[in-house]
């Protein structure tokens, strides 16, 4: 079942791509530049930065604007107007880039770690510290407005040269050291889930990381739909339950968790279960699971993300409850 992540999926207008409008001739006058500076200004941001929508945003070099005709002045007239962003001189990115992308541009970097993972969708369990990509220690006079950490050093994977991110195995060796265990191997389950990691790249990724990550190899499970369906897992691990994962059982459709045989455990959140249709659809579910002979246990994503104690004790003490029973049978399992 799907469940919120701790970063939502962004989409972002951003593509690589040439310019493929009609170039504004360097032999105009000036009084007939800034007519044209609005026209041009609307098809590069649509043509270039819209014509191949990627969850990457990517920038433009003033050069690269010069060999397709723009002058200095109609690249000023467009930032003056907010049609093109200028996030630092000879960089250009299209409106509505998000801020951390403009913050990681002004400072001379590249989105790094848990930043740049969730731009890629990735699940990071707490997303409010910007992390840039510098490629040298160098003081920089831009300072955006939430918390910073810079990274140094080698890239594993050299990125596009017009991108703004990291390339995804060099985020996530970031983040799997930045992050604390549990969340590390959150980022690391969505990552695989959604494709942006390749299960072949495994080996490669633990072989960068410290020796002391390596234990967390076989924890991995690209089945998880979600975060909060990973740190679930690790709390059942706890408290050594026998559980199966994405279980379908007829009538009741597919569920997050089966434990023990008779729990069933859906980690819910507000995006998919918050309005009254989807609370009575989820009811009416649970009403047919309890007449298999299943009951069903729903923590909320609030709970599982940043209160796990509490979720850990109420799971316990639900198989407390029927411990010592005879065993259920696993009616309707399919």
């Amino acid at each position: 079942m799907r469940c919120a992540r701790g970063v939502q999926e962004r989409r972002t207008p951003a593509a690589c791509g040439v310019i493929d409008s009609s170039p504004t001739s360097r032999e105009h006058s000036e009084s007939t530049d800034l007519p044209t500076v609005h026209s041009d200004s609307r098809v590069f941001v649509d043509r270039v930065w819209m014509r191949e929508a990627t969850p990457i945003p990517t920038f433009f070099r003033r050069s690269d604007l010069r060999a397709q005709g723009w002058t200095d002045r109609a690249l000023g007239a467009a930032v003056a107007a907010g049609r093109i962003l200028r996030p630092r001189p000879g960089a250009y990115l299209p409106p509505g880039t998000p801020t951390e992308v403009v913050d990681a541009m002004a400072l001379g970097g590249l989105l790094t770690c848990t930043s740049a993972l969730a731009h890629h969708g990735v699940f990071v369990l707490d997303a409010s510290t910007l992390h840039v990509h510098l490629h040298t220690r160098r003081p920089s006079s831009s300072a955006p407005t939430r918390t910073l950490r810079r990274h140094w050093g080698r890239l594993h994977r050299a990125p596009h040269p017009r991108s703004t991110v990291v390339e995804p195995l060099d985020a996530l060796v970031c983040a799997m050291r930045c992050q604390t265990p549990r969340a590390a191997l959150a980022t690391l389950d969505s990552a695989l889930h959604r494709g942006v990691l390749r299960p072949d790249e495994l080996d490669e990724l633990f072989r960068l990381l410290p020796r002391r990550h390596r234990v967390l190899r076989r924890l991995v499970d690209a089945r998880a739909e979600s975060g909060p369906e990973t740190l679930v897992r690790l709390l059942l691990r706890s408290l050594g339950a026998s559980f199966d994962l994405q279980v379908v059982i007829a009538g009741v459709g597919r569920v997050d968790f089966v434990v023990d045989g008779w729990l069933i455990i859906e980690c819910d959140s507000e995006e998919f279960h918050s309005s009254w249709d989807a609370q009575r659809r989820d009811r009416r579910r649970d009403q047919v699971a309890a007449a298999l002979g299943y009951s069903t246990f729903r923590p909320i994503a609030e709970d599982i993300l940043w209160h796990p104690g509490l979720v850990r004790a109420a799971i316990h003490g639900l198989l407390l409850s029927r411990r010592g029973t005879a065993g259920r049978v696993r009616a309707g399992v399919v």
